[in-house]
């Protein structure tokens, strides 16, 4: 039995547990006809989109509705829903079609769940009272959108500052059979963090070394605040920023017992927290630390000494308000407005001096065999590479040695400012060990939309150690559709896929690791952060070092109207684990160290 679909068709057929039933009616675009249920599987698998998907009771408890273009679950009735597995369809992918990446039944890592996935998203909250079309916006501009999504980012034609905070939205995965299913969410309380959309480089999710905690860096700020990204940060106020406003940045973190916390920093003036890591008994101490990257300034002028040691790298006391330190050591002289930064410096390596501040502007990172990794992928200044955090590989910094911290390009990448701009620049963001020789680095793409189809940069590049240097092995591209514009409901420009920022991944026990990640985006709309994008996956052979012709991404999480996913992570382990291998690399305890992490129940806000 062939059913052709029409548009936006409503599909409810049994799926889950088979109740004794002969007949089910099964309402398709208003239209009743009766499948029976011999015929149910072969009907299901000839459908090839979905609009939603929703758990009822209406047949018993275990008949769902289809609808997969928002990505939402709503329970109708979750009292009367038993044991029930909800299974989530791909848009555009049928029942009965392979696997949308790798199924593992067993995993070489430990830290964290292999088998949950985090993903991070900012869901637009405004509505059209946010902003009124006449109005003063905070850096003197008129407003000419009201607040209504997606037009209300028109406002950056007059305000380049213009964002509006929104949310943070946590949804939780299953991984099960190569597919993922949704199995609940959590909307991070206002009251301990915000995010602001449409900033792209915000809101990575970070797994500690441990295992057990999830953080991301956020605003304190009432939520539909205006252009709370660039204001200052108490303390650390620069007279010439446009944004007068101060928000203290807040490093949130989730626990595996659901619980969410926030820690505020002074950090980040001016500009962003990108990313926040935990990691406990730092150096064999009794000292439990964050670690994060950002940038900050927004000024007109020369940078001020507070705004420059409040960006780069930053550690901070869990728990202990405005306990944050600049890491790195001091680079040219306090006060001027080029060459005077904390960490890494262009004039280390023989170039002119940059600005102030700007050589630092970090946005990935990672812990592997306790060393501190960063990446920089942004802006005209500093050179975009990767960066080990500390002359001593095993060893992170301290309070007591922040400030003699030196901050090394790894070997192999790329060591010359060139490399900033231009279709085949290198535009690094997330970062992942699958070993100590093997590195995967999400390329994000120049941004242009001209560029995208073509880059030969762009996606997930996979980097090899031998004889004492990095080399790239290859650029995984193969699904990704770089460049090809795709359509979201509601949304008025077609977006596309410029590359990747953020990454997670998992070591298999056949030799592979999967990897997951967060898309860029490219298009003509006004914002392009503002765009709709997606969470893919593939699988790679580790040891491979020419690029494998059958490996491909898939599209796992579908882009959905008014949220921009962020950041993925594994989700957090309750007991000791016995890793001390800042990605879980090592074995000891598998899954079974591993709690259920308690977000709350499907379509549970």
């Amino acid at each position: 039995m062939k059913i052709q679909p029409p548009s936006a068709a409503v599909w409810i057929a049994n799926v889950s547990r088979q109740k004794s039933f002969d007949q089910t009616k099964v309402a398709i675009a208003g239209v009743a006809c009766a499948i029976s249920r011999a015929k149910l599987a072969e009907a299901i698998a000839n459908i090839s989109r979905f609009e939603f998907l929703v758990c009822s009771a209406a047949c018993h408890e275990n008949v769902v509705v289809g609808h997969v273009r928002g990505a939402r679950f709503k329970s109708l009735k979750r009292e009367k829903i038993v044991q029930q597995t909800i299974t989530r369809f791909i848009a555009g992918t049928a029942l009965s079609s392979a696997a949308l990446f790798a199924a593992q039944p067993a995993f070489s890592q430990s830290a964290g769940n292999p088998n949950q996935l985090l993903v991070s998203s900012a869901v637009y909250a405004g509505t059209k009272s946010t902003v009124t079309v006449g109005q003063t916006l905070p850096t003197g501009g008129i407003a000419v959108a009201a607040g209504t999504y997606p037009d209300v980012f028109n406002n950056v034609a007059v305000d380049g500052n213009f964002g509006v905070t929104a949310p943070v939205v946590i949804k939780k995965y299953n991984l099960a059979g190569g597919r993922l299913s949704e199995a609940g969410s959590v909307t991070v309380p206002a009251t301990v963090a915000v995010t602001s959309f449409s900033s792209k480089s915000e809101l990575s999710l970070h797994l500690s070394p441990d295992g057990k905690a999830v953080t991301f860096m956020g605003y304190d700020a009432p939520i539909n605040a205006l252009d709370v990204s660039n204001s200052n940060s108490p303390n650390h106020v620069d007279p010439t920023n446009p944004v007068t406003s101060a928000h203290a940045r807040v490093v949130a973190e989730l626990d595996a017992n659901g619980s969410m916390r926030g820690t505020k920093v002074n950090i980040y003036s001016g500009d962003n927290g990108r990313g926040a890591i935990r990691a406990d008994k730092v150096n064999g101490t009794a000292a439990n630390l964050y670690f994060t990257v950002g940038n900050a300034g927004n000024g007109s002028g020369t940078q001020p000494v507070q705004v420059v040691d409040s960006t780069g790298v930053q550690l901070a006391t869990p728990g202990l308000d405005a306990s944050d330190a600049v890491v790195g050591v001091q680079q040219g002289t306090p006060g001027s407005k080029n060459g005077f930064q904390f960490g890494f410096a262009v004039q280390q390596l023989g170039f002119a001096v940059d600005k102030s501040g700007k050589d630092d502007n970090f946005r990935g990172l990672a812990i592997f065999n306790n060393t501190l990794y960063v990446t920089k992928g942004s802006g005209s200044n500093g050179i975009n590479t990767v960066y080990q955090v500390g002359s001593q590989p095993g060893v992170l910094p301290t309070a007591g040695t922040a400030s003699q911290t030196t901050f090394s390009i790894l070997p192999g990448f790329p060591s010359n400012p060139s490399v900033n701009s231009g279709a085949t620049g290198f535009y690094p963001f997330g970062i992942w060990f699958a070993n100590a020789t093997t590195l995967y680095v999400a390329q994000e793409g120049d941004g242009v939309l001209a560029d995208a189809a073509t880059s030969p940069t762009a996606g997930l590049q996979k980097w090899v150690y031998a004889n004492g240097a990095w080399s790239l092995a290859y650029t995984l591209q193969k699904g990704l559709n770089l460049g090809t514009q795709y359509h979201v409901d509601g949304y008025p420009t077609d977006s596309a896929a410029g590359g990747l920022r953020n990454i997670t991944g998992r070591l298999n026990s056949d030799g592979t690791a999967t990897i997951f990640a967060v898309t860029s985006t490219v298009s003509n709309s006004v914002e392009p952060g503002a765009d709709p994008n997606q969470v893919v996956a593939i699988t790679d052979k580790i040891a491979a070092t020419a690029l494998p012709a059958n490996e491909a991404f898939n599209v796992v999480v579908p882009p959905a109207f008014k949220t921009v996913y962020r950041g993925v992570s594994f989700a957090p382990c309750s007991g000791d684990q016995g890793n001390d291998n800042a990605q879980g690399n090592s074995n000891s305890q598998g899954d079974n160290a591993c709690g259920t992490i308690k977000v709350a129940g499907a379509g549970q806000q």
